[in-house]
C-alpha cells in the first residue's frame, strides 16, 4: 500500500524509460528518478513532514517519492500564498525541511522566525544537490495508515486547515481515478499545467504506476500557446485543468488553427464550468473531457463524469458534476442529518477509502468534518434518480476563481485593517473567464473616501495577489438582517443586476 511502490514498480519494469520532462526535454529516466529519491530518503527522518514551497518543478517528483521511501510526509504548498500566508502553514505543520524555490525562498526566508529558517533548503543549489549523494537507502514502506501528504485547505475563517490523507486515502484516489477516468500506460503524458503542489500533483501517483511521463512546463505553469506546443512533441497527453484554463486553451487553438491530435484527455475541476463553455469546448477538442468533484478532504474522488458522460446536449448531464467515484458513497441529508429523497437539496455528505482521517492538530474541526462517519463538505446540492449530483450552493460561501479557492473572511479582515475602511462583505461573482472573480462591498469610515489603488495595495502586503478583489463597489450601508448579519445574497442580486460596475 505505500506510494514508493508505485515508482518503485514503474523503475523495475521500465529502467531507461522517459519519466521525467521538462518541456521538450527528458531529465529524468524511471530508474534515475528511483535512484535520486532513494538516496534522499536516506537523509530524512521517518515519521517527519518535508514541505515544499515552490512553482512546478521536476524536482517536485523527486522530493514528493523521496519522502514516501523514508516514510515521511510531504507538505506541498501553495505556491500563489503571501509569504506571510506560507509561514502560517509552515508553524502548523512544523516541518523538518522546507524545500523552496530560488524565487521563494528569499521572501520565505524573511517570513520565517528566525528558528526556521535554517531548515529552508533551496532547490538546486549545493546544499540540495549535497542531500542526493552517498548510496541509495533500503526501503521499509510505510503502512497504509500513516500519514503521507498534508494537504492544505483554507478554511472559512481564513485559517488553514491541514487534511491528513494517509498512504490508503491516496491509493484508493489513484484506483478510483484509473478505475473511473483514465487509462494510462507507457504511451501516455502527464502535462503539468496545474499546480503540482494540488490537483495536478495529486494526478501524480495514477500515472507513475502506469509509466506514464511527466511533462513539466518549461515555463512552470500554463500557457496555452506552450501547451499546444508540447502537446505536439509528447505521446498521449493529458492534463488536469481549472475550467478557466480550458476556455484559455479553447481561445488559442482556435486562434492558431492547431488540431492537437497528441491530444488524450482534460480532466476539469476545481470550479464551476459552465455548460455554454463545455459545449463549445467539445466542439473544439472532442471527446477528451472528463470531470472530478472533490475537495483536499476526499481529494479529487467525490464524484465524476467520464468522457462518455459528455457525449449528451442534456443540459441537466452536463451541468452536474456526475456520480459518485468507485469507492465512494454520497447522500444529501437535510439539517438534522436525515437522507434526503432524489430532488431534494441539502448538505453533500460522502464516505469511502479516500476521505482523510481527519485535520493536523485540528480536533475540534475534524470532529466537526467527520460527523457520524461522514465527511461534511459544506456544498449543497441535490442527487436525481440515477444518483447523478447537480451542486447548488456553496454553503461556507467560498469564491472559486480560476480552480483556486477563496475565502470572503480572509479578505475582509486583510480589507477591515484599512484606516478607511469601516465595514465590508466579499462575495464572488460569475465570471465568464474565471468561473468567479471576488467583489468586495466597502463601506468607508466617515468623511474617508478610499480609492481602489490604495484597497488593492493594502491587500497585496497582507494576502496573495489572486485573493485580491477584482472590483470594489462602495456603498453607504451593508443590508442586514435584524441579527445584524450581512445579507450576502442582496449582495449577489445587485452584481447581477449590474455586473461589472464600479458604484
Amino acid at each position: 500500500m505505500s506510494l514508493f511502490s508505485l515508482l518503485e514498480r514503474s523503475a523495475r519494469r521500465w529502467p531507461d524509460g522517459t519519466a521525467v520532462c521538462v518541456g521538450e526535454r527528458q531529465h529524468q529516466t524511471w530508474g534515475e528518478l528511483s535512484q535520486r529519491a532513494l538516496r534522499l530518503a536516506g537523509r530524512l527522518a521517518s515519521g517527519s513532514r518535508i514541505a515544499v514551497a515552490s512553482e512546478n518543478a521536476p524536482e517536485f517528483l523527486e522530493l514528493m517519492f523521496g519522502t514516501w521511501a523514508a516514510r515521511a510526509a510531504i507538505v506541498p504548498i501553495n505556491y500563489k500564498l503571501h509569504a506571510l500566508e506560507m509561514a502560517q502553514v509552515l508553524e502548523d505543520a512544523d516541518p523538518a525541511l522546507i524545500f523552496a524555490s530560488p524565487g521563494l525562498a528569499p521572501a520565505l526566508r524573511l517570513a520565517l522566525p528566525a528558528g526556521a529558517v535554517s531548515r529552508v533548503v533551496e532547490i538546486g543549489s549545493a546544499a540540495y544537490e549535497s542531500l542526493f549523494e552517498g548510496a541509495t537507502t533500503t526501503v521499509t514502506h510505510a503502512e497504509p495508515e500513516a500519514l503521507a501528504w498534508l494537504f492544505y485547505t483554507s478554511g472559512t475563517t481564513g485559517r488553514s486547515k491541514g487534511a491528513m490523507l494517509s498512504h490508503r486515502n491516496l491509493m484508493a484516489m489513484t484506483l478510483a481515478h484509473l478505475a473511473d477516468l483514465e487509462q494510462l500506460d507507457v504511451n501516455a503524458s502527464l502535462i503539468h499545467a496545474a499546480p503540482m503542489s494540488h490537483g495536478s500533483g495529486l494526478y501524480i501517483p495514477a500515472s507513475v504506476a502506469c509509466g506514464a511521463r511527466q511533462v513539466v512546463p518549461a515555463s512552470r505553469g500554463f500557457d496555452p500557446d506552450e501547451f499546444i506546443a508540447l502537446c505536439g512533441v509528447h505521446p498521449g497527453c493529458g492534463s488536469f485543468l481549472a475550467p478557466t484554463m480550458v476556455q484559455r486553451l479553447r481561445v488559442a487553438v482556435e486562434a492558431s488553427g492547431h488540431k492537437l491530435p497528441t491530444l488524450r484527455s482534460i480532466v476539469y475541476g476545481g470550479g464551476p464550468m459552465y455548460v455554454e463553455e463545455l459545449r463549445k469546448s467539445l466542439a473544439v477538442f472532442g471527446s477528451v473531457f472528463a470531470q472530478i468533484y472533490g475537495q483536499g478532504e476526499s481529494p479529487m474522488t467525490i464524484t465524476g463524469m467520464t468522457r462518455a458522460d459528455h457525449e449528451t446536449d442534456d443540459v441537466q448531464v452536463l451541468g452536474s458534476v456526475g456520480t459518485a467515484r468507485t469507492g465512494v458513497v454520497v447522500r444529501i441529508l437535510d439539517e438534522e442529518g436525515r437522507p434526503l429523497a432524489p430532488g431534494e437539496i441539502g448538505e453533500i455528505v460522502c464516505r469511502g477509502d479516500a476521505v482523510m482521517s481527519g485535520y493536523w492538530n485540528n480536533p475540534e474541526g475534524t470532529a466537526e468534518a467527520l460527523r457520524d462517519g461522514w465527511l461534511h463538505t459544506g456544498d449543497m446540492g441535490m442527487l436525481d434518480s440515477q444518483g447523478r449530483l447537480t451542486l447548488r450552493d456553496r454553503s461556507k460561501d467560498v469564491v472559486i476563481s480560476g480552480g483556486s479557492n477563496i475565502y470572503p473572511r480572509e479578505v475582509e479582515e486583510a480589507l477591515l485593517t484599512h484606516a478607511s475602511v469601516a465595514e465590508i462583505a466579499v462575495i464572488g461573482e460569475p465570471d465568464e473567464e474565471w468561473g468567479e472573480v471576488v467583489v468586495a462591498f466597502v463601506v468607508p469610515t466617515l468623511g474617508s473616501a478610499p480609492d481602489t489603488a490604495s484597497l488593492d495595495a493594502h491587500c497585496l502586503e497582507r494576502i496573495a495577489r489572486f485573493k485580491r478583489p477584482k472590483r470594489y463597489v462602495f456603498i453607504d450601508r451593508l443590508p442586514k438582517n435584524n441579527y445584524g448579519k450581512v445579507l450576502k445574497r442582496e449582495l449577489r442580486q445587485q452584481c447581477a443586476q449590474s455586473p461589472g460596475e464600479v458604484a
